[in-house]
């Protein structure tokens, strides 16, 4: 939790960072992409470590590292060191994801893999939800420095938490890492389609749901809605909808199948992704609610099907199954801005659902070819 409480928790300053500084929402998303762009690019080097030093040991450094970073970002002077600072956040964040799914698919059999990934991604988004409602909140009577602020505090009370408590590898085995080994291991992951195809996945599902959460506080905000900051920030409640499904999906994966599960809940994104197009609240908030659900349960779905299908190197083939995700997050997210600038929601809807189509169709191909590629 404390991760996703420093990561997203700038989505639900957007708008006033972009009226602070007198930018445009694509600007002013730079402050996420960055987090996510440096952290992908952190991630395998963070898992190889993982593989040395220990799955629990990376996990606390990084979460140490990114708390005290995360107090001090909010000072910053201008937005150029903003965004510096939370590029440095994102690669210390790395270890966290990086190790946490490895970890996961070596310490819980595989019967009950699914449904221990769904309780982790469960977690992840409440810590999402934790970060962006107190920043919201804050930002009803102070400013976006504040909100950061406070949000920081909850991700370093997380942290405490998880340096008490975190349980200690039992089944770990330390292995010798250096850039040859971890190159083959990542070529040998590269070259298994279905790997392949679920790194796909991750890069469009995870651009399309950046996309939607960090223009919908503009949208929100502005006519014909013209809500105030804290009714915006209540829209992330619906994150809890990803809480309940994510769970949900992992059990349901290990019961009816992997492809099955992940087509389904692509198919149950696109819908909640449409009931957002007329401008009435309650069908904007089915339709966050649902394309929020859906989206959780794909990516619960997915990364535990990663856990499976890499038979030995798993942290190297979790990182770039996160890789994939947090390259999506930063370049998809990115240019979402464009398309909202451009076409307002309308575009913004149309973009992600070209996103969403390309993961179903890639879906659908991992349902067709189950029966004698997949396990």
């Amino acid at each position: 939790m404390t991760t996703f409480v420093a990561m997203y928790c700038a989505q639900a300053v957007l708008p006033s960072l972009a009226t602070d500084f007198g930018i445009s929402p694509a600007a002013s998303a730079l402050t996420v992409s960055a987090t996510t762009g440096l952290l992908a690019l952190a991630i395998i080097p963070a898992s190889a470590l993982s593989e040395r030093f220990g799955r629990t040991r990376v996990m606390t450094l990084s979460a140490v590292a990114s708390a005290a970073l995360g107090l001090v970002l909010p000072w910053s002077p201008n937005l150029t060191v903003l965004v510096v600072l939370r590029a440095l956040q994102g690669i210390a964040l790395a270890g966290v994801p990086a190790t946490a799914m490895a970890y996961l698919a070596e310490e819980v059999h595989r019967d009950h893999l699914g449904a221990a990934m769904g309780r982790y991604i469960a977690g992840t988004t409440i810590g999402g939800l934790a970060g962006r409602l107190v920043a919201s909140f804050t930002l009803d009577v102070s400013t976006w420095r504040w909100a950061m602020e406070a949000a920081a505090v909850v991700a370093l009370g997380f942290t405490l938490m998880f340096v008490r408590l975190a349980p200690a590898s039992r089944y770990f085995e330390a292995q010798h890492v250096g850039l040859r080994s971890t190159s083959a291991a990542v070529r040998e992951h590269l070259r298994n389609p279905a790997l392949l195809g679920l790194f796909a996945t991750a890069f469009l599902l995870m651009g399309g749901f950046v996309a939607v959460y960090n223009l919908l506080g503009f949208r929100l905000l502005r006519p014909p809605f013209g809500l105030p900051e804290s009714i915006v920030g209540l829209v992330f409640l619906m994150y809890l909808s990803g809480t309940v499904s994510s769970a949900v999906a992992g059990r349901l994966a290990d019961r009816f199948g992997r492809a099955r599960t992940l087509m389904t809940a692509e198919l149950v994104t696109g819908v909640g992704l449409v009931l957002t197009l007329p401008s009435y609240v309650p069908s904007v908030l089915v339709g966050v609610f649902l394309f929020t659900a859906g989206f959780f349960a794909a990516h619960a779905t997915a990364s535990g099907w990663v856990g499976l299908l890499a038979k030995q190197h798993r942290a190297e083939a979790s990182a770039l199954y996160l890789f994939a995700y947090y390259v999506g997050s930063s370049v998809l997210g990115a240019c979402a801005g464009v398309a909202f600038s451009a076409g307002g929601w309308g575009g913004t809807v149309v973009y992600v659902g070209a996103l969403l189509l390309g993961a179903t169709v890639i879906a659908m191909l991992l349902l067709a070819r189950t029966s004698w590629w997949l396990p």
